[in-house]
This record gives C-alpha cells, sequence and structure tokens, in this order.
C-alpha cells in the first residue's frame, strides 16, 4: 500500500478522536482532499487555501536563494575588508562562488527550519486541542519570519517568538482568517521590543560580525539605513549593488530585483494586490519627496540627528531597506489587508508614508515599514467600512434623486 493509501486509512481509523486534524492536515498538505461536496449549490475553482499559499511561496525562494547567497558572500566580504581587500560585487562572478552558498546555507536553513518546525508543531497541538482543522495559512508566514530577521538571531530567540507570533497573533482570534495582525510582522515586532539589540545593532547583520568585532579594520556589518542615520560614509557602495542586493540586511530584503520579479509574478497570479503594492510606493515616494523639500528649503540643518536620513533622495529609500519587501509580501496579506479597492489605495499610501516617517523620526531603529503595516492592520476594517458608508450613501442620494 502507498503512503496516500495509509494516511487516509489512519484519517478514518482516528475520525471522531481529538488526533483526527493531525493526521487531515498531513493528507491534505501532500494529496488533494479525498472528500467531495454532496448536494446543493456550490462553486467551483481551481485555485485554493493551499493553492494560494504554495503561489506566495514560489515568489518566495528566488529571494530566499539570495538571501542564502549574500549571508555568504557579506561573510566573506566582511574577512577581506578585515585584512585589507576590497572585494568586487558581481552579479554572476558572486553569485557562482560555491563557498557563499556553502555558509549562508549554514546559517539560513536553520532558521527556516526552526520557524517551520516550532510553527507547525504549535499549529498542531492547538488543532488538536480545539479540533479543527490545521490549515495551511503557515506556510507562507513560516517562509516570511527567516527571510525578515537579522541572519545571526539565535535559534532559541526566533523559537520563543514564532510561538508567541503564532499564539497571540493568529490562534487567539480563531486561527488562519481570522487574525487582525500580519503574524509573520507579529513574530519580528515581539523580536524587536524583546531583543532589541539583536534587531537594531550593527554586529547581527553580517554572519560572524560579533566574532570579529575585535579585528582591527574589521568592517562591523551595519545596514545602509543604519548608516544614513547616524550620517556615516557609505564609500564602496553603489546604487546598484543596492539594487541586486549586495549588501547587509534581513535575509529576504535585499535583493530589490527579486523582489520586483516575485511582484510581477503575485500580480500574474492575482494573489497580490497591485492596488496595495503601488499605493505603498506612491506614499513612500511622498513622504521622501516631503522630507528632501525640507532640507532642500534649508529648514533642518546638517548637524540635526535627522539630516541623514532626511537628505536620503526620494526614490533611494525605495532599495536601501524593507520598503519594497514589506509592499509585496507583507501590505498585500489578504487577511489582515484592505478588502475594497478604494480602501486598499488609502490602506497602501498610509503604509507608505508612515514607513518613511518612522525610518526618519526614529533613528535608533532606522526601518519602519514593519510598525507601519502593523499599525495599518489594526486600521484596515475602520478605512472599509468608511469605504463602504461612503457608497452606501452615494448610492441612497442618487436613489432619491431617481425617486423625486
Amino acid at each position: 500500500m502507498g503512503l496516500k493509501s495509509n494516511l487516509h486509512n489512519l484519517k478514518e481509523k482516528y475520525k471522531g478522536t481529538k488526533m483526527a486534524p493531525a493526521f487531515n492536515a498531513i493528507h491534505t498538505f501532500l494529496y488533494l482532499p479525498n472528500e467531495t461536496t454532496h448536494g446543493g449549490t456550490h462553486v467551483k475553482a481551481a485555485d485554493d487555501l493551499k493553492r494560494t499559499m504554495n503561489t506566495v511561496i514560489m515568489a518566495l525562494i528566488p529571494c530566499l536563494i539570495f538571501g542564502i547567497f549574500n549571508a555568504g558572500y557579506q561573510h566573506y566580504a566582511a574577512i577581506d575588508a578585515a585584512a585589507g581587500i576590497t572585494r568586487e560585487a558581481s552579479l554572476f562572478g558572486n553569485f557562482l562562488t560555491w563557498d557563499n552558498f556553502v555558509i549562508g546555507a549554514w546559517t539560513v536553513l536553520p532558521l527556516v527550519i526552526v520557524s517551520y518546525g516550532v510553527g507547525l508543531l504549535v499549529e498542531f497541538i492547538f488543532a488538536v486541542i480545539k479540533g479543527h482543522e490545521v490549515e495551511e495559512g503557515y506556510l507562507v508566514t513560516g517562509m516570511l519570519v527567516p527571510l525578515i530577521v537579522p541572519v545571526d538571531i539565535p535559534l532559541w530567540m526566533l523559537a520563543v517568538a514564532v510561538v508567541f507570533g503564532v499564539v497571540i497573533g493568529k490562534e487567539v482570534f480563531g486561527g488562519t482568517g481570522m487574525n487582525i495582525l500580519n503574524p509573520a510582522l507579529t513574530i519580528r515586532a515581539f523580536l524587536f521590543f524583546a531583543y532589541p539589540t539583536w534587531m537594531s545593532g550593527d554586529k547581527v547583520w553580517v554572519h560572524g560580525a560579533v566574532e570579529r568585532a575585535g579585528t582591527p579594520d574589521a568592517i562591523s556589518g551595519e545596514t545602509l539605513l543604519g548608516a544614513y542615520a547616524q550620517n556615516s560614509s557609505l564609500a564602496g557602495i553603489d546604487y546598484m549593488d543596492m539594487f541586486y542586493g549586495f549588501i547587509p540586511g534581513s535575509v529576504g530584503e535585499t535583493s530589490k530585483l527579486l523582489i520586483i520579479v516575485g511582484a510581477l509574478f503575485l500580480i500574474f497570479t492575482k494573489i497580490g494586490s497591485w492596488r496595495i503594492i503601488l499605493s505603498t510606493i506612491i506614499g513612500a515616494l511622498s513622504m521622501g519627496l516631503i522630507f528632501n523639500g525640507v532640507v532642500d528649503a534649508g529648514w533642518i540643518g546638517e548637524t540635526s540627528k535627522f539630516y541623514g536620513l532626511m537628505s536620503v533622495p526620494f526614490w533611494q529609500h525605495l532599495i536601501i531597506g524593507s520598503i519594497l519587501f514589506g509592499a509585496v509580501y507583507m501590505a498585500t496579506d489578504p487577511v489582515t489587508a484592505s478588502q475594497t479597492n478604494k480602501g486598499k489605495w488609502i490602506y497602501g499610501f498610509l503604509i507608505g508614508f508612515l514607513s518613511i516617517m518612522i525610518r526618519v523620526f526614529n533613528p535608533a531603529y532606522p526601518e519602519g515599514v514593519f510598525l507601519a503595516i502593523l499599525l495599518m492592520n489594526v486600521f484596515a476594517p475602520t478605512i472599509d467600512h468608511y469605504v463602504v458608508q461612503a457608497n452606501v450613501k452615494r448610492r441612497m442620494k442618487r436613489l432619491k434623486v431617481k425617486t423625486a
């Protein structure tokens, strides 16, 4: 007998017991459900939750692969810098250096394993206790989490944060589809507030930077946003490095090229909302233009602690931080985002606008996109409410005019 038959037999054997959801989850994760709809009117469609989640994961895989490479590249670049060797970034030349992949896989894949292992364990426990089915929602969350954390974060911290995020961010609200906050961002927020030095320090973005901290002339692995916030020089890093991703940062957010490819794929498959993505970018550029105008008008001097990030060219905000990654993979979460078309424009614009505002006015943590998305997750139902009420009032006025 095959694995599918054995799983089906186990489902039937434990049907109606506490362990039934666990066996159902394993079966539906690997195979299509055996059940078919009987009687009544129902909608047939090719897409379901599992296919939707798998599509998002497919869009994230290129970012994961490049994140593995970049972890190794930054590691060896730091070693070379400590020895006084300048390492030129090359998209294809460096990409084919397998040493980068080896050290990158050694550091990044454990993050993925812990994220999925701990998160799915919590999901199974809640499914058994509450007697409901295990949803596929954590498939995407489990992939997002290792992509939005520093490469050298301790695994036990990640495990604790995942437990908190799954329980508090999702299960207390009723599970997948009922949560008001993005679970992956809830996990990152917990890490930031519980272990701030591991999420915003200058020794966590490059593998092994802590061990090399005492080495003369060794680089610290500071992110570009951190350097701008401290008015530091960015010599040796050009715009193409930022665009391709040859810079320190969270595992999956450095390569803007691959994020754009993922965005196009999600839009083409109609999984991601182009309205939210575009409006988030417009909001970020608008806030960046405002800050550039303030600097150009001479209202703030170079001695101000806000000058560094205020003076960044407005378009450059898109390639030096996580704003693009957040806009594509986080803000478009169909559960926590606005549902109306007009609401999506408002929701996305405010995310981009607030992201740059937080980035500039909080030099201690110069990345605001994740906090902005969590804030707008809370206000998304309110935005939809007023959009719907405005439509109702407009239609009522038209009805009164016709009946008059």
